[in-house]
């Protein structure tokens, strides 16, 4: 039960999302890159667990995008996990394999980052896909 379609799905919905990439630009990441530049969003946990689907095999996909930012204070992160929530809640992206039931962001939230120099924002995503 993989998750790669529906992150690689996520990411290109991000990437062209014009709120996001004005804060961003393309540096929206399905893995953390080894030295990231800020801001930037990395899909940093996903998990998927199997659940009754209408015509076929259903997955339930739990995500956690991370939007860090260096801005100096929250208002940037703040912004970046605004953009992101708006991008992805409801959307209806096309998934390689697979055919997205439903799509939300039920949790978003901004905090300082243990190196005091770094806000990080949350946002959880939860779908539902189902096999073709």
């Amino acid at each position: 039960m993989s998750d790669k379609p529906l992150i690689d799905a996520l990411v290109a919905t991000l990437k062209a999302a014009p709120a996001v990439t004005a804060i961003a630009g393309q540096r929206v990441y399905g893995a953390g890159p080894r030295l990231p530049t800020y801001p930037c969003v990395v899909v940093t946990r996903a998990e998927g667990r199997a659940v009754g689907g209408v015509g076929g095999e259903g997955i339930e996909h739990l995500l956690t995008l991370t939007c860090a930012s260096r801005f100096g204070g929250p208002e940037e992160a703040r912004a970046l996990v605004a953009a992101v929530r708006a991008a992805l809640h409801d959307a209806r992206p096309t998934l390689v394999g697979r055919r997205l039931v439903n799509l939300r962001v039920p949790y978003a939230d901004v905090f300082a980052g243990a190196d005091r120099e770094t806000t990080l924002g949350i946002v959880r995503v939860r779908a539902v896909t189902e096999a073709l």
